[in-house]
């Protein structure tokens, strides 16, 4: 998100929060009383000002507070048995490839921020920052106190609704329109609001970010499919603790403002009984194909030939793909097998010929018909590159493949008739002779006239 969008939805939510705050309070509860400031007004409104002016607070400072960036030069205590996650593969501490640097616990790389954010949870875009270590506790009294508000808003202007009703006090039309336009815009903002701070009130008590949610919901998946065995979330400390760790540890100051988390955000408590080196977080899929990492420092280099195995190392004897397939003895002087070392019975492969190397491509008295097999159907030759992952087939010459086809079923005794006509036999006499030679048109001329 650029900038200037970014403030563009800042300046939005503001302006929303002004708008349900203080247009209830000039155009409908100031004209209900009267335009008086009496004792019982100031009952009514005190409260409901002091929850939008910490709303707005808690909403300033999960602006502008950083939620935490990984220092410059940074690197883990490796000897350290209980501060510092590792890669899935290599076992040594998490690397991120875009800040070139190492990345502590439960930390991430932000797309938008562009860069490693501190126990990342989401980055958002109505507060144009990410949350994280530092304004995460900032961000859950925000979400609490818009809860706490707006539903007093609401009580109120339904009260405002009710007394018109029962007490005949009905409002004017400027304040009919705006009963309508609060209810419209205040409870949207509850429903949609109260839902997200419901789903950040159990991960504040389960100590979990968003994005170690989404790890966890993986995780229990892999749990049921039966892949992986259950493993403990480390970071789960317990339901005091974990409150601690964000809004602070005394209990009578969790609902103010500017209360530090714990931590430097570098390192965190893991739960009792847990060994950060026995079970990784998050586990990984034992089926899935995981890309292997290298070591920080490691560069992708192309190879020196282009013409190297799976493994990277050089095929010495890579031969054209229009090779022939030679079978020679077992016994035969060359270095490879007949089969690929994929193949089932590679190790095997006594009972196999193998590959003359030195031998010449000698494909030009094959018209493309195929060797026959054991049932006397021809089939295309199959040819494979010694190195290759797979056999080459050759393209299939129909016209031929039609005729071996029709030839091996014709000459199959018993299962046709053949029809073989006789040859046509000579006339015997000389009028037979010249009755053969008279032309057909004649001949009807003559049967018409009554000759023949």
């Amino acid at each position: 998100m650029g900038r200037l969008t970014g403030r563009l939805f800042v300046f939005f939510t503001t302006c929303l929060i002004a708008f349900i705050a203080y247009s209830s309070q000039i155009f409908i509860i100031w004209p209900w009383y009267g335009r008086v400031f009496s004792l019982e007004l100031l009952e009514l409104l005190l409260p409901f000002n002091i929850l939008v002016a910490l709303l707005l607070w808690n909403y300033a400072l999960c602006v502008n507070t950083d939620p935490g960036g990984v220092p410059p030069h940074w690197k883990p205590d490796i000897n350290d048995a209980d501060g510092y996650e590792v890669k899935k593969l290599t076992r040594s501490p998490r690397y991120c490839r875009t800040c070139r640097n190492y990345k502590p616990p439960r930390a991430h790389h932000c797309s938008q921020c562009k860069r490693c954010v501190l126990r990342m949870d989401h980055h958002c875009p109505w507060v144009n920052n990410c949350v994280g270590h530092f304004n995460y506790g900032h961000f859950v009294r925000f979400l609490f106190y818009v809860d706490l508000a707006c539903s007093y808003h609401f009580a109120m202007v339904a009260r405002r609704v009710y007394s018109s009703t029962t007490y005949w006090d009905e409002p004017d039309g400027l304040e009919l329109i705006f009963i309508v336009l609060n209810f419209a815009t205040c409870i949207p903002v509850l429903l949609a609001v109260g839902i997200f701070s419901l789903y950040h009130f159990y991960y504040l008590l389960t100590n979990t970010t968003t994005i170690e949610g989404w790890e966890k919901d993986k995780a229990a998946t892999l749990v049921r499919r039966g892949r992986i065995q259950e493993i403990k979330f480390p970071y789960n400390l317990g339901m005091r603790r974990n409150i601690e760790s964000v809004l602070g540890s005394n209990p009578l100051l969790w609902c103010w403002p500017s209360i530090p988390p714990q931590g430097n955000g570098l390192k965190y408590p893991l739960a009792s009984g847990d060994d950060s080196g026995g079970e990784e977080w998050p586990p990984r899929d034992p089926e899935a194909y995981v890309h292997p990492e290298e070591d920080p420092p490691h560069r992708f280099q192309l190879p020196a030939s282009p013409w190297t195995y799976e493994n990277g190392s050089l095929n010495p004897a890579l031969q054209p793909s229009s090779a022939r397939r030679r079978k020679t003895t077992p016994t035969a002087q060359g270095p490879y097998a007949s089969v690929p070392p994929y193949h089932p019975d590679y190790h095997n492969d006594t009972n196999y010929s193998t590959y003359d190397s030195g031998s010449e491509d000698d494909d030009d008295d094959d018209d493309g018909g195929g060797e026959q097999n054991n049932d006397g159907v021809g089939r295309p030759r199959e040819f494979v590159r010694r190195g290759s992952e797979g056999y080459e087939v050759r393209p299939i010459n129909r016209e031929a493949l039609l005729a071996q086809y029709i030839e091996d079923r014709t000459a199959q005794p018993g299962r046709y008739n053949l029809y073989v006509p006789d040859p046509p036999s000579e006339p015997d006499s000389g009028t037979e002779l010249e009755d053969e030679q008279v032309p057909l048109a004649e001949k009807l001329e003559q049967w018409r006239a009554g000759v023949v």
